[in-house]
């Protein structure tokens, strides 16, 4: 069996086992180990697998998937997500579907200091969903809201998904999160478009809330002054080139500590409930980092993207056709395949074809994860 074609049957293999149910990260490491077996031998796989554990745990470049998730565990708990909705809905008040348009502009605010689609969206679900329901939203509507604008945590920066990428692409983080700042802002407000159109081609499925006075909109906006705060240090000081997304993402998780606690919305328990969360979600990361380490160690030692790539060219398909292909392919896989998970069995893959084929891979980091936005809605 030619290293290629192994490549192949690795990449089936790995499918299979996500088809039966197994955990990404055994699918990726298994279908590593066994192909470096393999390929090589199991001095080589056992040594493949020491070193890419070794190496994903100890990465600085990694440090800031930890740190950023910590800072939005403890703005959860400082209920700052609260706060950015009550002021997004008294702000909208008296429009039909304001409401809708409320949830979905505080789902991309948090999102600018979580980083975590699946984090925003379970917020938003506990504090939006049941404000719609009880204000009469009919209850598809109300979670297709809730589902987009969870959505943007992860384009919006920072960005843990960006994180993983930069990392694995060996591109620069700060350059993705200053590709992907307008695209998330253009994408939050077309789904605020799609709601408020939606809400008035059906009226009776989207009520109007009750207008807000002027001081009441006024005060709403004042409230939460921590997420601005918090954004503005870490966001704004990584594109001013003041901190790397390290030193950022650790002084916002200081910072949202310290503002809870100031603002006495953050207690020791619950500061100790959003560690043990930070710890638990960093983990489960972790091994999907190490077990696709593991599995792209293996691909490139098949040069299966080479392979790809030569078809590609040798078939005379253009760019935009090439590009179509694997955007098809992301769509399908992102309806029944985890985000990162996604991220991390193609990008070794695709990377390679898209930039033999001339595009940046800055902009095709950009794409990757509206695509996993896509795949996490449907």
């Amino acid at each position: 069996m030619s290293a290629s074609l192994l490549g192949l049957s690795a990449i089936l293999f790995m499918l299979s086992l996500l088809f039966l149910r197994q955990p990404v990260w055994l699918g990726l490491a298994l279908s590593g180990i066994v192909g470096n077996i393999v390929l090589s031998n199991l001095n080589v796989a056992a040594l493949v697998a020491g070193t890419s554990t070794f190496d994903t745990i100890s990465s600085y470049n990694l440090s800031v998937v930890p740190l950023f998730i910590l800072m939005g565990e403890v703005a959860t708990n400082s209920k700052l997500s609260a706060e950015l909705f009550r002021a997004a809905r008294l702000v909208l008040s008296g429009f039909r579907g304001g409401l809708a348009v409320a949830t979905i502009g505080a789902s991309g605010a948090f999102g600018a200091i979580c980083g975590s689609s699946v984090a925003t969206a379970a917020t938003m679900t506990r504090i939006a969903l049941p404000e719609m329901r009880k204000a009469g939203y009919e209850e598809g509507f109300a979670a297709a809201t809730v589902a987009s604008g969870g959505t943007l945590g992860i384009l919006i920066p920072p960005s843990i998904i960006l994180v993983i990428y930069g990392s694995i692409a060996e591109q620069s983080v700060p350059k993705l999160f200053a590709a992907s700042m307008i695209p998330g802002l253009l994408l939050l407000a077309l789904y605020a478009i799609v709601a408020f159109v939606i809400a008035a081609r059906a009226p009776g499925k989207v009520p109007t809330d009750p207008p807000a006075s002027l001081g009441e909109r006024l005060r709403a906006l004042r409230d939460p002054w921590q997420f601005v705060v918090l954004f503005v240090v870490t966001i704004g000081g990584i594109y001013a080139g003041i901190f790397s997304p390290n030193e950022a993402a650790s002084i916002g998780a200081f910072g949202a500590i310290v503002l809870g606690m100031a603002s006495r919305r953050l207690s020791f328990a619950s500061l100790v409930k959003a560690v043990k969360l930070s710890v638990i979600t960093s983990c489960v990361l972790f091994m999907i980092i190490i077990g696709a380490t593991i599995f792209a160690n293996f691909i490139v030692q098949t040069r299966l993207p080479d392979l790809l790539l030569g078809a590609a060219q040798g078939a005379g398909l253009a760019p935009w056709m090439v590009m179509l292909l694997i955007l098809f392919i992301y769509l399908v896989m992102g309806c029944f395949l985890e985000g990162i998970g996604m991220v991390l069995i193609t990008v070794p893959v695709f990377l390679p074809i898209i930039t033999g084929f001339g595009y940046d891979p800055i902009w095709f980091g950009v794409i990757v994860v509206i695509m996993v936005e896509v795949g996490l809605i449907t």
